[in-house]
């Protein structure tokens, strides 16, 4: 009888999230331990209804996202100071099983 073994990830494996829009894969691919840090990237590019599917795992992650520009912070790089930058928010909506 053949024993079936859990696959585990590591403490902290980057999980690949592919972007959908009405309701087909996109050739967009997020990356992020965590679906939340995909969908940042995600809503930093402009994306605003954001479903991610995970990648290995039948799961979709349903985000509202939205970017704003604001003034970079003191502690920035020399590079970026008295630039504009974006600044991300989302808001988790659930998880789809498929």
């Amino acid at each position: 009888m053949a024993r079936k073994t859990a696959t585990r990830r590591a403490a902290g494996a980057t999980r690949y999230f592919v972007l959908q829009q009405s309701g087909r894969d996109t050739k967009h691919v997020f990356t992020g331990r965590q679906p939340r840090q995909a969908a940042l990237k995600a809503a930093t590019r402009g994306y605003t209804n954001i479903v991610l599917r995970e990648r290995g795992r039948r799961r979709l992650h349903i985000f509202t996202g939205s970017r704003k520009r604001i003034k970079a912070p003191e502690n920035a790089p020399k590079w970026m100071q008295g630039r504009q930058i974006w600044k991300s928010t989302v808001k988790k909506k659930g998880i789809k099983h498929i």
